[in-house]
């Protein structure tokens, strides 16, 4: 039987306890979601690795993830915040879930069983040996979400297989399989829980390293981020005067009005380059502020 799927006796009288006590055997649960993720690191690690590899080495290469029900709702929530958060184009990243946009918002029975449908998927999308797929499932057994990853492979995709059970198809399909051993559910079977929250917790590990190896960042600030809206510019001129100390919030504001709010060209510019020249630099740097700012004539 499935670990996601087993039913623990010791929960039999559940809703009969304490709203304090079930409470914390919840709580309890989320803990152990908490220490799967923890204890393969390291596999999230060489999968960041060798993501990141793929997508530097070529700049058409896309991100994609794919995950039916729960699972894709939660790696659809995840890739959803990669363009505000770091500018991760759009063309560059891909989000399906079993069922299409409609099962974003409520469940579609019985898609998640279609092979075909993700086979088809796969050809649709032209997935190349460019591309990274990652897919996500609890039960690891995920029709749809197997056939994605399995087909994605055949095309010389670079394959990564997040999963709550060991032992599963989707581990053994995907070239980086990561076991989030989070254990049975107090719930029995709803994995939108432990599971769940193990899920989210490894694609946001995931999502923000990968992003940290592609030069999306400086230190510790968002200097990629999409310039969505007015009230972030407080929060991009703070960025900038924490890179360049001595810079004023006029001359930032400048700076951030000829890069039209991207804040790591406006660093550039307000070291004293001309757009065309900071552009190419960052492109010679494959992004990376830190080291187009070392090499500032």
């Amino acid at each position: 039987m499935l670990q996601t799927e087993h039913i623990n006796p010791q929960h039999s009288e559940l809703d009969q306890q304490s709203d304090e006590d079930i409470l914390s055997l919840l709580l309890d649960s989320q803990q152990q979601a908490v220490d799967a993720v923890s204890a393969v690191q390291a596999a999230i690690s060489h999968a960041v690795t060798a993501a990141a590899l793929r997508l530097s080495n070529n700049l058409q290469g896309r991100l994609i993830l794919v995950g039916a029900g729960a699972s894709g709702r939660i790696a659809v929530q995840d890739g959803a915040e990669l363009w505000p958060t770091y500018g991760w184009p759009a063309d560059r990243l891909l989000l399906q879930i079993a069922g299409g946009d409609g099962a974003l918002l409520k469940s579609i029975e019985g898609v998640e069983d279609d092979p075909q449908d993700a086979q088809q998927q796969v050809k649709q999308f032209n997935i190349t040996p460019h591309d990274v797929v990652l897919g996500l499932a609890a039960s690891g057994r995920s029709p749809w979400t197997c056939s994605w990853i399995e087909a994605a492979r055949k095309q010389g995709a670079l394959t990564i297989g997040f999963s709550n059970n060991a032992d599963t198809p989707l581990l053994a399909a995907a070239e980086h399989p990561v076991l989030l051993d989070s254990g049975a559910e107090v719930l029995a079977g709803s994995t939108r829980m432990a599971s769940g929250t193990a899920q989210k917790i490894v694609l946001n590990l995931f999502s923000t390293l990968l992003m940290i190896r592609l030069n999306r960042t400086h230190g510790n600030l968002m200097v990629d981020m999409a310039a969505t809206n007015i009230k972030l510019e407080g929060r991009r001129i703070k960025m900038m005067q924490t890179i360049l100390p001595n810079l004023t919030e006029d001359a930032a504001r400048i700076a951030l009005d000829e890069a039209e709010g991207w804040v790591k060209l406006a660093v550039l510019i307000a070291k004293g380059m001309k757009r065309d020249d900071a552009e190419q630099l960052l492109e010679k740097h494959l992004g990376s502020l830190r080291l187009s700012l070392q090499a500032v004539p």
